[in-house]
C-alpha cells in the first residue's frame, strides 16, 4: 500500500556569514541537492522555502565536497531559480500540502532556522497531520526548539542525531556558533545518537529522521522514502 504522494517542503538558509563574524557562509550544497534527488527519484515533488524567501546563499566550501549529482542540481535551472533565486516565504504555505519539512545544513541555518516562528508553526501542523520531522547536519537547529501546544519540546525523549561537538570543533567553527546543537538536543531532553566524525549515519524515531554531517543527506531521504512509500512494513 503507498501512501498519496504529497510535495516535500526543503528548507534553506537566507544567512551568509557567521553571525557578525565576516567570513563567507550558507547553504550547504550537497546537503539539498542529494536530498532532492532521492525525493525526485522516488516520485516527490519539491518546494524549497526559506526563513526570509528569496536568494539563498551557498557556502563556498561545500564546492569543495561537491560531487557530479550536485554540481548537475547546481546547475539545473529550475533548482537554480526555486531554491537558490526564488525560494518561497513561509507566509501563505499550506502545511497540509506536504508530507514532510527537510531542514538542510550549512552553518548559516545555525542564526535563522532555531527561533522562527513561521517555520515552527508550519512543522508542527506538518507533524499534526501526520508527516514527517526531518533534517540533516546543523537543520536540526530547525527541530531543536520545536514546541507541541503544551509547550513541550518535541524532541523529548526522541532518538536524534545532527552536527555533534566533536565535528563542530574539527570544523574549525565552534567559535563562531550561537550554539552547539548536541549540547541543546540533550538540554532539551533528546537522546542524541552519534558515530565517528563525518560518518554517514540517520536514524528515525517516530515522524523524526535526522542526519548527523553532510555526508547523511541520501541516507536521511532513503529513509523518508521508504515510510511514505511502504508504511506498512514497520
Amino acid at each position: 500500500m503507498e501512501k498519496l504522494l504529497k510535495k516535500i517542503l526543503v528548507v534553506l538558509t537566507n544567512e551568509s556569514q557567521y553571525g557578525y563574524h565576516p567570513e563567507a557562509t550558507g547553504l550547504w550544497l550537497g546537503e539539498a541537492t542529494e536530498f532532492v534527488q532521492v525525493m525526485t527519484e522516488a516520485g516527490f515533488d519539491i518546494d524549497y522555502v526559506s526563513p526570509k524567501g528569496g536568494y539563498v546563499p551557498i557556502d563556498p566550501r561545500s564546492f569543495k565536497y561537491a560531487s557530479a549529482t550536485d554540481m548537475k542540481w547546481y546547475h539545473d535551472r529550475d533548482f537554480q531559480d526555486r531554491a537558490l533565486a526564488n525560494s518561497l516565504s513561509p507566509e501563505g504555505l499550506d502545511p497540509m500540502e506536504y508530507s514532510a519539512i527537510y531542514f538542510t545544513g550549512g552553518h548559516g541555518v545555525m542564526w535563522d532556522f532555531p527561533y522562527n516562528e513561521d517555520l515552527h508553526k508550519i512543522s508542527w501542523q506538518i507533524y499534526q497531520n501526520d508527516g514527517y520531522l526531518t533534517s540533516v547536519c546543523h537543520g536540526i537547529s530547525g527541530l531543536l526548539f520545536l514546541k507541541d501546544d503544551l509547550g513541550q519540546y518535541l524532541i523529548k525523549r526522541k532518538h536524534i542525531t545532527g552536527f555533534t561537538n566533536a565535528e563542530e570543533n574539527l570544523s574549525g567553527k565552534k567559535k563562531y556558533v550561537p550554539f552547539l546543537n548536541e549540547d541543546v538536543a540533550s538540554l532539551h531532553g533528546a537522546e542524541f545518537s552519534k558515530k565517528r566524525p563525518y560518518a554517514e549515519y540517520a536514524l528515525i524515531d517516530g515522524k523524526f529522521i535526522t542526519g548527523q554531517n553532510p555526508f547523511s543527506a541520501t541516507a536521511v531521504a532513503r529513509l523518508l522514502v521508504k515510510e511514505l512509500k511502504n508504511p506498512l512494513e514497520d
